[in-house]
């Protein structure tokens, strides 16, 4: 009877000692993979936030050129470089940035 609890024991001890050890390698692997995967989902929503306020501005820009016709006019303006009669418009080249 006593050698069968001492076996009982030493197999309980083992098991506890093996669990100790699995986790204790591996709950530090998981704590680093949990906080790459948190920065990950802040960058993912700091960019989805951008592209909302991107989109925001685009779409207040069109609601701006459709229901306004000034802004139409300087736009088309802007883009074909469209002048009016008598006006002057001054052409600079692109300059490329000093390295």
């Amino acid at each position: 009877m006593k050698s069968a609890v001492l076996r009982a024991g030493r197999v309980i001890v083992l098991l506890a000692v093996a669990v100790t050890l699995f986790f204790g390698l591996r709950v530090p692997q998981a704590i680093g993979d949990l906080r790459a995967k948190n920065e990950n989902i802040r960058q993912l929503q700091k960019e989805n936030a951008d592209l909302e306020k991107e989109l925001l501005d685009k779409r207040d820009r069109v609601r701006k050129l459709r229901d306004n016709r000034s802004e139409q006019e300087l736009e088309i303006r802007r883009q074909l470089r469209y002048q009016r009669e008598g006006e002057t418009s001054i052409i600079l080249p692109e300059q490329k940035p000093a390295q």
